[in-house]
């Protein structure tokens, strides 16, 4: 059994009697409310609904447990903090005392780390000392471009996307549901009004950096993310891949193809406001 060290990620720990509640009052997401739940995905939004912070929640012990991109570790943790304001909970930064792993197989322990429809293996947190023998993240990132799945950080800085540009509301995300949270009026006029303009797309025979264009005809289509294999996951304008078959990056071909959990097709053009 092989555990993949994710390096990038940073942990939160989350306890006391009010942490379930502050969490599904600011984050998009379904959060967990057992350790029998499936890790799940979240993001925090700016109240323009760009993504300020996303990752994904799961209980362990006595607390729900939080990984985001350590680019944003630190504004996360302080914007929490201004939103715990009152709540009866508890905040850790676990940054120097535990890591986050990943497994294809079942570990003791683990959570499973489903998507909606994706499936990604099982989410593994332990404490520094017991993670010298785990692998580089390289497995993990080839599976999860292989599903479509972005990564802020990876794929996308912060403040950048919103949450249908990066597939939340497929990928059971979103909770649609529930009470008011930071960016709900955005989330919703864009489930409601589908004006999702950029989706995620999967591209193979990459050989340019991240970052990278995606030229469709003669326009920008969108932008690659982390490359892996000479793969990368995209998030792209559906109205102007006209042409799956004609598109490159930096003068050369490369194929496009959505993600199996995709409800989307290439060609879209998104409804008017």
């Amino acid at each position: 059994m092989t555990i993949h060290l994710r390096a990038d990620r940073v942990l939160f720990r989350f306890s006391g009697p009010d942490a379930h509640k502050l969490l599904n009052d600011v984050v998009t997401g379904h959060v967990p409310d057992s350790e029998a739940a499936d890790a799940a995905a979240w993001a925090l939004l700016s109240p323009q609904g760009k993504i300020l912070a996303e990752g994904l929640a799961g209980w362990m012990g006595d607390a729900l447990w939080l990984d985001v991109h350590e680019s944003v570790a630190d504004d996360f943790f302080k914007r929490m903090r201004m939103y715990r304001l009152r709540a009866k909970a508890e905040i850790e930064d676990l940054r120097d005392s535990h890591r986050l792993g990943f497994s294809l197989e079942q570990v003791p322990g683990a959570q499973r780390d489903r998507r909606g429809p994706a499936q990604l293996g099982w989410r593994v947190i332990a404490p520094v000392a017991e993670t010298g023998s785990w692998a580089d993240d390289r497995v993990y990132h080839a599976a999860r471009i292989a599903a479509g799945i972005l990564h802020q950080g990876n794929d996308f800085p912060a403040n950048d996307a919103f949450a249908h540009d990066i597939g939340l509301d497929l990928l059971e995300g979103i909770d649609f549901v529930k009470g008011c949270y930071v960016g709900q009026e955005v989330v919703s006029r864009m489930k409601h009004r589908g004006t999702a303009r950029r989706r995620p797309v999967i591209v193979s025979g990459i050989a340019a950096p991240a970052g990278s264009a995606l030229v469709a005809g003669s326009r920008e289509a969108g932008y690659i993310g982390q490359v892996v294999d000479g793969k990368a996951v995209a998030i792209l304008r559906l109205d102007r891949i006209t042409d799956p078959e004609a598109v490159t990056i930096d003068g050369q071909p490369v194929s496009l193809s959505l993600p199996a959990w995709a409800t989307y097709k290439f060609g879209e053009a998104p409804a008017e406001e």
